[in-house]
């Protein structure tokens, strides 16, 4: 995968834009629980009240806090508040008392100071005047439960009336009060003093409904925002995921087959057809999966993590083990998970090459199959494949199957515990229900951040194996390429072939294919090869356009070395009719056009008729514009094999190259198409090889060849003298009396 990263490059902007993105994304995830747990610690159970210590406290309540006090504390309280009279006059004194009507009828300490002091101080009073009547209910033997009193309701005008009473208790009593009143986590302090003030508001006069319902709107409409916020980057993110992951395949599939397009048939010798498809089309689509995936996840997850681990300690360390807990038992379910899957990852894209090839092999062989009736030993082989791959594929999936819901049964058993934990938290005034809920998401966000990581894990091992299948035909250094100095051809020898002292062998092969070849091909002549089966006859003519390169001597053409000139400079060159006549999907007229895209429809007609293929393309109503099925499966042989020959025609190359490509032709079209071919090639060099000596006894030049040597050289008439190897060839064919 590591070599495929370059392709990334042109898209380093998108992903930079979404590692960005999806930041703002986990973060907005992040806060909607710590918003959540405001909306019920501040703006349910506080009724909105912010701050421990009030804005405005009446006289009376503040003489009663003071009670409660250290003397260091009592002057924090007296720096922080100034008295505002009710017989004093004023702008500001108008002010407080629309804010305050109390103001009217008694007097009220407005705060002057921001001092965060000021919240603790009235927290720990609140908190040390419950120890305080808990400790005096108990003296009294009734019960009093700090935890479970609603201050909020407490009668203040009632608590006033005993201040002379809590005036003269011991000091001991206070102070074992505030001792167990410090004992107690700093947001309970807050949020029971802030319980404490929402009744000296009501006091006031505050419409302290208002300023709940304000807080719960104005929170909520922060959460709309941050939610909105994070939407709009799930979207991006996806957006520019897929066009990344798009493109990059995209790169991918071109890369791929340009190279594959630069590939000599030695390279095609180590792939087979199959496998480069599957490469292609299914190898990239994997990698594209884990790109549109990966984007999203590898940035997203550990942020998310990590941040909720962090949020979640922030709201409760005591509850920590249960998110370790979590992530121990995680941990260990996706190593099972990947140590038992990955193994099957790896021959995935095998069984899916092997498949291909059946599937393939039986299509291209569907006649041959048929004629020797063996379809049911065909069905059985793709039945084998096919069965492998399925079980392959259910393995898998069904220890992915597993992994989901055993997730679902992790998180719902880790939501169990955190309420079981946080409820008996919340009974002994350790925890508060929001920050008990913001935990708990925070573990639901933490072990989706290792489900997401998981998904990661099943899809990094197939794209990785399918990684390296793509950059090892990216890898590949085609041997045959194109030298960095190209020569010109000689203007002096266009057309003219020539072999010097040439032997080729095949890669891993024992001995030479062919040995010693030697001979020249001049233009306006006409040079055949013939030869028993295997005998170099192709070998030697796929030389000349370099689909192979010699590996001993020199091949020149317009008295160039072939390795010496641009492979485009010289198959330009050469006018090549392979010995199966292929042809593209499209038209007649467009096959005819890639010897020469220019061609008007009388060159195509002329070449055509050469080639002895306009009786057939009349014959049909579309003429040139009749559709050509893939591989040319709506044509006869005879039919493939002249249009081939046709297209050819249609380039003019100085040079024509014909490889046994008129062994579909019946005798009178092949004596009809060599009479044509003869004064259409003008002073052009024609190539032929050829099994039938009748295709080939008019030749200026036969070379006949034998297990990769030239042991014959000539004429018709002067080879059947001279060479018994040709001898027998043509005895073989015609009858004594034809041969004298």
């Amino acid at each position: 995968m590591a070599k495929l990263a370059s392709y990334l490059k042109p898209y380093t902007a998108s992903l930079l834009l979404s590692v960005f993105l999806l930041f703002g994304q986990a973060v907005s995830d992040l806060n909607l629980p710590n918003y959540m747990s405001k909306i019920v610690n501040v703006g349910i159970q506080q009724g909105g009240i912010q701050q421990s210590a009030p804005e405005a406290i009446s006289a009376k309540g503040f003489s009663f806090m003071r009670i409660f006090m250290t003397d260091s504390e009592k002057q924090v309280m007296e720096n922080g508040y100034k008295r505002i009279p009710t017989k004093g006059s004023g702008a500001e004194k108008e002010e407080y008392l629309k804010k305050y009507p109390l103001l009217k009828t008694e007097d009220i300490y407005v705060r002057s100071s921001s001092d965060p002091q000021l919240d603790r101080i009235f927290g720990e009073s609140a908190w040390t005047f419950l120890n305080t009547m808990k400790s005096i209910a108990k003296q009294s033997g009734k019960s009093f439960s700090a935890g479970k009193t609603d201050v909020t309701k407490i009668d203040l005008s009632g608590l006033y009336a005993l201040e002379p009473v809590f005036s003269r208790l011991p000091s001991g009593t206070i102070a074992d009060a505030r001792a167990q009143a410090l004992k107690n986590p700093e947001a309970t302090l807050l949020q029971s003093g802030a319980a404490f003030s929402r009744s000296f508001y009501r006091e006031l006069g505050v419409n302290t409904g208002a300023i709940q319902n304000h807080y719960i709107l104005r929170t909520g409409a922060v959460m709309l925002l941050i939610a909105l916020a994070g939407g709009i980057a799930t979207v991006l993110v996806g957006y520019f995921s897929a066009k990344i992951s798009a493109g990059v395949a995209r790169d991918l599939r071109r890369a791929v087959f340009n190279k594959v397009e630069s590939f000599s048939n030695g390279e095609f010798d180590k792939f087979s057809t199959a496998s480069l498809i599957t490469r292609t089309t299914n190898d990239v689509m994997q990698v594209q999966m884990l790109l549109m995936m990966g984007v999203r996840i590898f940035c997203y997850a550990p942020i998310l993590g990590i941040g909720g681990v962090f949020m979640a300690l922030r709201k409760s360390v005591s509850m920590s083990w249960i998110i370790a807990l979590a992530c121990v038992i995680l941990t260990g379910m996706i190593f099972v998970v990947y140590s038992v899957a990955m193994p099957k990852f790896r021959i995935m894209q095998q069984l899916i090459d092997r498949l291909n090839l059946i599937t393939r092999e039986n299509l291209n062989g569907l006649m041959v199959i048929r004629a020797f009736g063996t379809q049911k030993f065909e069905e059985d082989r793709f039945d084998i494949s096919n069965r492998d791959l399925t079980n392959n594929s259910l393995f898998v999936n069904r220890v992915m199957v597993f992994l989901m819901p055993a997730m679902m049964l992790l998180m719902n058993a880790v939501t169990l515990l955190i309420v079981w934990v946080g409820a008996r938290q919340i009974a002994d005034s350790a925890m508060q229900v929001g920050d008990m809920m913001a935990f708990m998401q925070y573990a639901m966000q933490i072990i989706m951040s290792f489900l997401m990581i998981s998904i990661l894990f099943i899809l990094v091992p197939r794209a990785a194996v399918s990684g390296r299948r793509i950059a090892e035909v990216l890898g590949v250094e085609p041997s045959i390429q194109d030298p960095p100095r190209a020569e010109e051809f000689r203007s002096d020898k266009i057309g003219t072939v020539e072999f010097r002292d040439v032997s080729f062998r095949y890669g891993g092969a024992g001995e030479n294919a062919l040995e010693g070849i030697n001979f020249t091909a001049f233009p306006g002549r006409t040079t055949a090869f013939i030869g028993s089966t295997g005998s170099g006859k192709t070998t030697l003519i796929n030389l000349i356009p370099r689909f192979y390169d010699a590996t001993g001597g020199e091949v020149l053409v317009n008295g160039v070395n072939v390795k010496n000139v641009k492979q485009h400079d010289l198959r330009e060159q050469i006018g090549y009719v392979p010995q199966k006549g292929y042809l593209l999907s499209g038209t007649i007229a467009s096959n005819l056009r890639y010897g020469d895209r220019n061609a008007d429809e009388s060159k195509l007609k002329e070449a055509a008729t050469v080639a002895q293929a306009i009786g057939f393309i009349d014959e049909n109503p579309e003429g040139f514009e009749s559709e050509i099925a893939q591989a040319g499966s709506n044509v006869s042989g005879g039919q493939k094999q002249r249009l081939s020959i046709a297209r050819a025609l249609v380039k003019k190359p100085p040079i024509y190259i014909f490889d046994d490509s008129f062994s579909a032709l019946d005798f009178k079209t092949d004596a009809a198409l060599r009479r044509a071919l003869k004064d259409y090639t003008g002073d052009s060099t024609v190539l032929i090889v050829a099994q039938r000596v009748g295709t080939i006894m008019d030749a200026d030049q036969i070379l006949v060849l034998d297990e990769g040597k030239i042991v014959g050289r000539g004429t018709h008439k002067e080879l059947l003298h001279t060479c018994r190897t040709y001898y027998e060839i043509a005895s073989s064919q015609f009858s004594k009396e034809e041969l004298a």
